[in-house]
């Protein structure tokens, strides 16, 4: 057996407790594309305007982000176990309120009270995960990024599938779902990942986290990164309405194919990328790639396999750029990591909620390709927040001994001569 298959099965070989988290956690990324194949029908069916549709990606992720800030004070009291219960707890109860709404306000509510549910749980799980896993806190960090790209590839395929039936369909089946996750998660976690007496953190530390450069400067990329990332999930769906694609069972497809990408990509090249580069060299290749590819799309605007082709390559793309830019966040500092995750998950969200009315307003506005252009120029900012940066993210890089190193070796060369 070689030392190279073992690794490669060690990411396998995990507590239940870990794979309980993991399961919730493809359910709750599954909320976040569920709704996307199900957007036009919404707007049609309840009277309501494209603007005002985005809205229900924007309520969910404001009060996520918002919320993300608090998820540390709260876990570190009253332990991940609990944490994690009352946040999969509170989405079933409002993913189900918004499966008997009657207007798109209730539902855009609903969906904030659903996003509350979401930080409680999606912050903790990340703290639980690489906590509780074994092999380290990259195999960790990819086992949860697996679980996000599986989320966001089955989240449209079941939002079309149950949306082709009714709009109403997605929300139940969350509902549902995310009740079985309590379940297993209330079964299986019951590791000292779930047990043991958590340190209470203070209720500013999140706040004073984003104090410290490296992770100022993450989470400031990842507010242009998840604007252009949102531009992509959720507005999409609306310029491939006029080109005749507009059934929740068709556009569960297109996205279902962007999914797949996104845990391929994550699972696989960023790993081997990594392995080749310093992180903050892989971040800022894949931007200014990820601007282009937005600004094919914006010029394809009228051809339905232009935009399908450069939507799956921005799959594979966003994939290689969550898990690097997650693992720079947990390596930047040597903050708790819930408290890292809790800062950096704040901001980047709170990013993502800004996007989906923007990109529609823009194009109700300008024309339809301007939301594609708009998330190009966020990941061109991105790019240069990163190189402007780099020093600070020398930690992130476990660059900083190498340096204190190179200087060393510098220094006696320069001794030599």
């Amino acid at each position: 057996m070689s030392h190279g298959s073992t690794s490669g099965s060690s990411i396998l070989k995990q507590p239940k407790a870990v794979w309980a988290v993991a399961f919730a956690c493809v359910v709750a990324f599954m909320g976040i594309g569920l709704v996307d194949p199900i957007l036009p029908a919404i707007a049609a069916d309840l009277q309501a305007t494209p603007t005002e549709t985005e809205f229900l990606f924007t309520s969910y992720l404001v009060i996520t982000g918002i919320a993300m800030f608090f998820t540390s004070w709260v876990s570190s009291r009253i332990g991940a176990k609990k944490t994690l219960l009352i946040g999969l707890a509170v989405i079933v109860v409002f993913a189900a309120a918004a499966g008997l709404s009657g207007d798109v306000e209730s539902i855009i509510g609903f969906r904030a009270g659903w996003g509350l549910g979401n930080a409680l749980f999606i912050s903790t799980a990340l703290a639980t995960i690489v906590g509780a896993a074994s092999g380290g806190t990259s195999s960790a960090i990819i086992l949860y990024e697996a679980a996000l790209g599986l989320g966001l590839a089955i989240g449209p395929l079941v939002g079309g599938v149950l949306g082709s039936w009714s709009w109403r369909g997605p929300f139940f089946g969350t509902a549902v779902l995310m009740a079985v996750g309590f379940i297993a998660i209330s079964t299986l976690l019951r590791s000292s990942a779930g047990d043991e007496k958590p340190v209470p953190t203070a209720l500013s530390a999140p706040f004073r986290a984003l104090g410290r450069p490296a992770l100022a400067i993450l989470a400031a990329t990842a507010v242009f990164y998840n604007f252009g990332f949102f531009v992509l999930l959720a507005y999409t769906p609306f310029a491939l309405v006029p080109l005749g694609v507009s059934s929740a069972i068709s556009l569960g497809f297109v996205f279902f194919g962007w999914g797949v990408a996104v845990a391929v990509s994550s699972v696989w090249l960023a790993p081997m990328l990594t392995a080749r580069m310093r992180r903050t060299r892989v971040i800022w290749t894949i931007l200014p790639l990820l601007a282009l590819d937005l600004v094919a799309i914006a010029l394809l605007i009228h051809s339905v396999v232009g935009i399908v082709v450069f939507v799956v390559v921005g799959g594979l793309l966003l994939g290689i750029m969550n898990t690097v830019l997650t693992e720079s966040v947990m390596e930047a500092t040597d903050l708790p990591r819930s408290v890292a995750s809790s800062a950096y998950s704040g901001v980047r969200f709170l990013g993502g909620a800004v996007a989906p009315p923007v990109a529609s307003l823009l194009a109700a506005n300008i024309s339809e390709p301007a939301p594609f252009i708009a998330g190009a120029i966020a990941f061109v900012v991105a790019t240069l927040i990163v190189i402007a940066g780099r020093k600070a993210l020398a930690t992130s890089d476990g660059m900083a001994e190498l340096d204190e190193a190179e200087q060393a070796e510098a220094v006696l060369v320069g001794d030599a001569a």
